[in-house]
């Protein structure tokens, strides 16, 4: 911006013009800054927002030892310890295999546990947190002899007591 002197000197309209003008560049600059910052802090709570719940609940676990097999160990996780509306008792329980290979990986299972028939429905079955979908429609079974689901039902049963 060019500055006329003779202008500025001997007309006050003129000098108040230019520093009308600086003035609203100023709070122009201000307020684009001001509104790039509030995008940003508005953008970073979204993102905060979009970390799933289950990967921070992932996070912590506290696995109870269970029974093992030939073939792996079946654990359970203590935090994950829910009453159903129906009595039962949902947990989340986890199938190590004893040989780890991409073929076979370890199993998630939600589990709902009938404490008083000693009997189990999984509601859930994955591999990954991510990857996971309820069916609380499952039909209720007998753990036929398992060694592995009769080890975590009564694990489960006695510590929900």
């Amino acid at each position: 911006m060019i500055i006329n002197s003779d202008l500025f000197f001997k007309n006050p309209i003129y000098r108040f013009s230019i520093f009308e003008n600086i003035m609203i560049q100023a709070k122009n600059s201000f307020s684009s800054k001001l509104t790039v910052n509030f995008l940003c802090f508005v953008l970073s709570i979204m993102c905060s927002f979009c970390i799933s719940i289950k990967q921070s609940y992932a996070l912590s676990h506290e696995w109870i030892g269970g029974q093992i097999s030939e073939y792996g160990e079946q654990i359970w996780d203590r935090k994950s310890l829910k009453r159903n509306k129906d009595g039962s008792v949902r947990v989340l329980s986890k199938f190590i295999p004893k040989t780890q290979s991409e073929i076979t990986q370890d199993i998630l299972y939600t589990m709902d546990i009938n404490c008083f028939e000693k009997s189990f429905r999984d509601v859930n079955v994955f591999t990954d947190d991510e990857n996971s979908r309820l069916n609380n429609f499952a039909d209720w079974q007998d753990p036929n002899g398992d060694e592995l689901i009769l080890g975590v039902i009564g694990q489960v049963c006695r510590f929900d007591k």
